[in-house]
């Protein structure tokens, strides 16, 4: 499980997390939710050892991310907001190259890239150099990086940004196939019917803090509203940041 405490964070006079608190249970998929700013990005990045909290902790089965980075980063996928990828490699020395960073001999990494990139239908672009790769196939890679070493749990910031219909939907169906194996998966989104689809839990993020959390269908009850995206505007009080 992913906890999440009290975290605070600050950059200079601007205040990016206010005793931010939420789970992520393992065989669930939870979406942050939230304007622009209201600190989704340093979130994540203070739970996969980015960034150092001013207070607070985030825990990884139990592994303070903080003092542990590393024992924490060994249970955990990272997909992150911005990523940059070896020009100069093809896409299965990229993966492969993660595979053994995390821990994977390389017979054992070989096999796990091939069936990644099989799950991820990357078979045309896996011996092929980085340079001139689309914005989809650059976060295909990404993607693929984030769970060959086959995860506990996944940590995504905007995954299906950049990608086509057919992209979008083998993520998708990639990610349910995590949840039923027991993955937690965390991710942050503006796509509001990505959320609705996907998302066992919504943590509504305002302010850096929680300003709501349940299902999709508990938070339009709340809010009296049918549609998330309406739930989400009357819960933060503006439509600022939000992308269709």
């Amino acid at each position: 499980m992913i906890e999440v405490n009290e975290l605070r964070k600050q950059f200079g006079q601007v205040t990016a997390l206010d005793g931010l608190s939420f789970t992520a249970p393992e065989g669930q998929i939870t979406g942050l939710l939230g304007p622009n700013g209201a600190g989704k990005t340093t979130c994540l990045r203070t739970i996969y050892g980015l960034l150092k909290a001013d207070l607070g902790q985030a825990l990884i089965d139990g592994v303070d991310a903080s003092a542990e980075p590393l024992a924490a980063r060994k249970k955990i996928g990272i997909f992150p907001d911005k990523f940059g990828l070896y020009e100069r490699l093809t896409a299965r020395e990229q993966v492969a190259y993660f595979a053994q960073l995390h821990g994977m001999n390389k017979v054992d990494a070989a096999v796990a890239v091939q069936q990644v990139f099989e799950r991820l239908d990357m078979l045309a672009i896996a011996d092929r150099r980085a340079t001139g790769f689309s914005q989809g196939q650059r976060m295909k890679v990404a993607l693929a990086q984030a769970i060959v070493h086959h995860p506990k749990h996944l940590i995504l910031d905007e995954p299906s940004r950049g990608l086509d219909v057919m992209s979008t939907r083998i993520l998708r169906d990639l990610l349910r196939e995590l949840r039923q194996q027991g993955t937690s998966i965390l991710f942050s989104s503006h796509v509001m019917q990505e959320v609705a689809a996907l998302c066992d839990q919504v943590v509504v993020v305002a302010g850096g803090k929680v300003a709501a959390q349940g299902t999709p269908e508990e938070l339009c009850e709340l809010t009296g509203e049918t549609a998330l995206e309406e739930a989400f505007v009357k819960i933060i009080g503006t439509d600022e940041g939000i992308a269709a």
